[in-house]
């Protein structure tokens, strides 16, 4: 059950890209909608000096830039600039955080923090609010990623944010497990009954998640080739599609039950062999019909960074025993798409074989981005006389968010996150030991890369990826949902 609504929120990296385009238009939202307490106050802050009306300033334009117009009420943006207040902060200056805290002020009646910064600050940042009094039973903390870059490193991290903060305090952002479709999954997987039955090894034959990109580098030269594609998307958002896809029933609808569920899965995974994964690197090609460079020339250095890399695994347990899971991700693919997509078993016996009645397996696809459905795509009889024969055709049953809720505003996965942070909430955020279960997985990847038996495989910008990439799928008779 959440806790009382917090007194203040306090955005560390206030000024950045993250605050511009997604933390301000989601308060924003909250506040037009009624849904945060008036007497909030929303305190930001980073290293750039702001007095508060030049902090408003900034806010404004960011509103201006991404809010629709159709969402630009003059009253409502008026009273939300006024919750806003600035206080300049270099978080590896201890000291300095003694302003913070008399810029904020009281905080009895509860204090929510965004804390997105650099691994490297983690530590000073937690040991500043330490000391300056605001870690105490009262607060909660949002962490934004990157938790780390390998088991260690995020152990480290937590420890430190643990000599702090008790673990109902802490709030691991995810801002996948914040995407309506996501929490979708879980309505579509137990509040209906005929999905049930069919969901373990008996009536699935694999699971495909795909999160795939156009872009290229966009202003992180620098973050992602010390990154890579496995550790920005498949250590925490694929995985968390995965834990959600294969988790048991939780007992309820709650933070631990659902946390211990997924956590069992994690734990689950079996550890990928060499020929069960692929890397590669785009080069020159093509998107949407554009020419686009590739990644070295992009980054201006070279490099063996993976821009792409595709996983086959399985979950070593009893409901799940013999079914592969397929992960892709990529950038400069074909494509902006993430989706899960699962196949079911085909029908143990065809009986329109002999009329020339051709079966595909039925699939359910979860589309989460750039559009939001559900479609189950079964077999169905064109209509017509055909001698002798019948033909059968693949056909969507579409689940359209858009369309089925069509009065509901699409809204942010930062909107559920900031909310749920500020009233306490647990659910939708990761938990230390699911983090930890993931790096374990991931770092047994990395270190197979590492003995250098696992070479980068280049593939032209536009492609599906590397043709390794496809024939991970193929050479099991299977194909990625393309």
């Amino acid at each position: 059950m959440a806790e009382t609504s917090c007194s203040a929120l306090l955005l560390f990296g206030a000024t950045g890209d993250l605050s511009r385009r997604m933390l301000l238009p989601s308060l924003y939202a909250l506040h037009e909608d009624g849904l945060i307490d008036p007497s909030l106050r929303i305190v930001g802050t980073a290293r750039s000096a702001h007095d508060d009306a030049e902090f408003r300033d900034f806010a404004k334009s960011a509103l201006d830039e991404f809010l629709p117009d159709d969402r630009k009420d003059e009253t409502k943006l008026g009273t939300f600039l006024q919750r806003l207040e600035y206080q300049t902060l270099d978080a590896s200056d201890i000291d300095s955080f003694g302003a913070l805290a008399d810029k904020i002020g009281d905080t009895g009646c509860g204090l929510s923090i965004f804390l997105s910064t650099a691994p490297a600050l983690f530590e000073p940042t937690i040991e500043g609010l330490r000391r300056a009094g605001l870690a105490h039973g009262d607060t909660r903390i949002g962490l934004e990623k990157p938790l780390g870059n390998d088991l260690a490193s995020s152990r480290r991290i937590n420890d430190a944010v643990a000599a702090a903060f008790d673990e109902r305090q802490i709030f691991r952002i995810d801002h996948y497990l914040g995407k309506e479709t996501v929490q979708n999954l879980m309505a579509l997987r137990f509040a209906n009954m005929m999905f049930e039955p069919l969901w373990n090894s008996a009536g699935i034959d694999h699971v495909q998640i795909t999160v795939s990109e156009t872009v290229g580098l966009e202003g992180r030269k620098g973050f992602y080739d010390d990154t890579g594609a496995l550790r920005d998307m498949v250590q925490n958002h694929m995985l968390q599609l995965l834990a959600l896809t294969a988790m048991e029933p939780p007992r309820d609808y709650d933070a631990t039950s659902i946390r211990d569920e997924k956590v069992k899965v994690l734990r689950a995974l079996r550890p990928v062999k060499p020929e069960e994964m692929v890397r590669g690197q785009y080069r020159a090609g093509a998107v949407k019909g554009e020419a686009v460079k590739g990644y070295l020339d992009d980054l201006g250095a070279d490099s063996d960074t993976e821009t792409f890399v595709a996983i086959k695994t399985h979950i070593d347990n009893w409901r799940w025993q013999g079914v592969p899971f397929y992960l892709r991700h990529g950038k400069r693919l074909a494509e902006r798409r993430s989706e899960i997509v699962v196949e079911f078993k085909q029908v143990p016996h065809n009986i329109f074989a002999e009329r020339g009645g051709k079966l595909r397996a039925n699939r359910l696809v979860i589309r989460l981005q750039p559009e939001e459905y559900v479609r189950l795509q079964v077999m169905a009889k064109e209509p017509g006389l055909d001698r002798g024969g019948i033909v059968l055709r693949e056909v969507n049953l579409d689940l359209s968010l858009t369309t089925a809720f069509a009065k509901a505003r699409k809204r942010i996965a930062y909107e559920r996150l900031l909310l749920d942070l500020i009233e306490g909430e647990q659910t939708l955020f990761v938990r230390r030991d699911e983090v930890e279960a993931q790096w374990k997985w991931t770092d047994a990847i990395r270190e197979v890369w590492a003995k250098g038996d696992m070479e980068v495989k280049p593939y032209a910008a536009g492609s599906w990826g590397p043709n390794a990439g496809i024939a991970l799928t193929e050479r099991d008779g299977r194909s990625w949902n393309d």
